[in-house]
C-alpha cells in the first residue's frame, strides 16, 4: 500500500510537467540567511534545480544578497558553507530590486534576517501589486521584521501572511488538507503523518480573513497546550491573491527528509505554480467560505 502511495505522488509530479516546447517560468530562490542557518538551504536549491525544470520552473539561486563588497561578506561566506556545505561566491549573489525583478516569474524565500532593503522590499510589493508573485517556505516567514529603521518590512509580512512566533513542536504531526482542489493541496491527504519543525505564528498579519489555509496541524497529534494562540489555529500552508499578483507560502522544510518527500515537493510545485497562474487554486479567505 504505501509503495503504490509514492508511486501515485512520482506520477502526479510527473502529470505536473508541462510540454517541453512551452516557455518555462522563472523562479528566483533567496536563501541569503542573516539570522539562522538551515543546513537545508544548499539541499532545497539541489532540489529545486532538479525538478523545477522537469515541470516547467527555471531556477537561479541567490545565495547572498546584500553588499558582497561589505567586510561582513567573507564571514558570512564561511559560516553558510560550514553549516550547508554550499560556497557562497558573487556569481551566486545578487540584489532582488526592480531591475531584478524584470527577469522572473517568481521569488521564493528560504531565508532569515534581512536580505532586503527599505527600497528593495518597495520594489518587490510594487512588482507583485503588477502581477508578480512571491512564496515563502519555512523560515521566509522568520525573516524582515517590522522596525523602526524598516518601515516597510511590515509590507513582506503581510505579502508571506505572517510572522513567525516561535516552534513549540518538532515532532511527526498529522496534517488536516483544508483544500484538496488546490494545486497545493496535492502530495499529502489528510492524516498524513510527517515529522518537521512546526512553527506557531504572531496573531497578525496572520488571520484567516485575508489568507486561503491549504494545509493546517491535525491538533489530535500535537501537545496544543505547548502553543500560545488562544484560537488554537495552527496552519501549516496558504495563499493569497494581491492586487493583480498571488503569494503562497508553507511552512514546512526545516528538514532535509522534508526537501526529498515527493509529497511536499508536489505540494510545493503546485503552490509555486498556482502563484505564477500555471496551476488552479482558489484563493477565497478561509473565514468567507460557506461551512458544508
Amino acid at each position: 500500500m504505501r509503495m503504490s502511495r509514492w508511486l501515485a505522488v512520482a506520477l502526479s509530479l510527473f502529470a505536473l510537467a508541462i510540454p517541453a516546447n512551452a516557455e518555462n517560468k522563472r523562479l528566483l530562490l533567496v536563501t541569503d540567511s542573516g539570522g539562522f542557518i538551515h543546513d537545508s538551504v544548499g539541499l532545497a536549491e539541489q532540489i529545486l534545480k532538479e525538478i523545477g525544470p522537469k515541470n516547467g520552473i527555471d531556477v537561479t539561486c541567490y545565495r547572498y544578497t546584500r553588499d558582497t563588497e561589505a567586510k561582513a561578506f567573507s564571514e558570512y561566506a564561511e559560516r553558510f558553507r560550514k553549516t550547508t556545505g554550499v560556497a557562497v561566491e558573487k556569481e551566486n549573489c545578487g540584489r532582488v530590486n526592480a531591475e531584478t525583478l524584470k527577469k522572473f516569474d517568481c521569488v521564493l524565500f528560504f531565508t532569515t534576517g534581512n536580505p532586503l532593503n527599505n527600497d528593495e522590499v518597495k520594489d518587490l510589493v510594487e512588482w507583485v501589486n503588477k502581477g508578480g508573485a512571491v512564496a515563502g517556505t519555512h523560515c521566509g516567514s522568520d525573516t524582515l521584521y517590522p522596525s523602526k529603521d524598516r518601515p516597510f518590512n511590515e509590507a513582506y509580512g503581510k505579502l508571506i501572511g505572517a510572522y513567525f512566533d516561535g516552534h513549540p513542536w518538532h515532532q511527526k504531526i498529522k496534517i488536516t488538507v483544508e483544500d484538496a482542489k488546490h494545486a497545493a493541496g496535492t502530495g499529502f491527504k489528510t492524516g498524513d503523518e510527517i515529522t518537521d519543525e512546526i512553527y506557531q505564528f504572531r496573531p497578525a498579519p496572520y488571520s484567516r480573513e485575508s489568507l486561503h489555509i491549504i494545509l493546517s496541524v491535525d491538533n489530535s497529534s500535537i501537545d496544543v497546550n505547548k502553543g500560545k494562540r488562544s484560537d488554537k489555529d495552527y496552519a501549516i500552508a496558504w495563499c493569497q491573491e494581491v492586487e493583480k499578483g498571488r503569494t503562497f507560502y508553507t511552512s514546512l522544510g526545516h528538514r532535509k527528509e522534508v526537501w526529498k518527500d515527493t509529497r511536499f515537493q508536489e505540494h510545493l510545485l503546485g503552490g509555486l505554480k498556482w502563484a505564477m497562474k500555471a496551476a488552479e487554486g482558489d484563493a477565497t479567505p478561509s473565514a468567507k467560505l460557506k461551512k458544508n
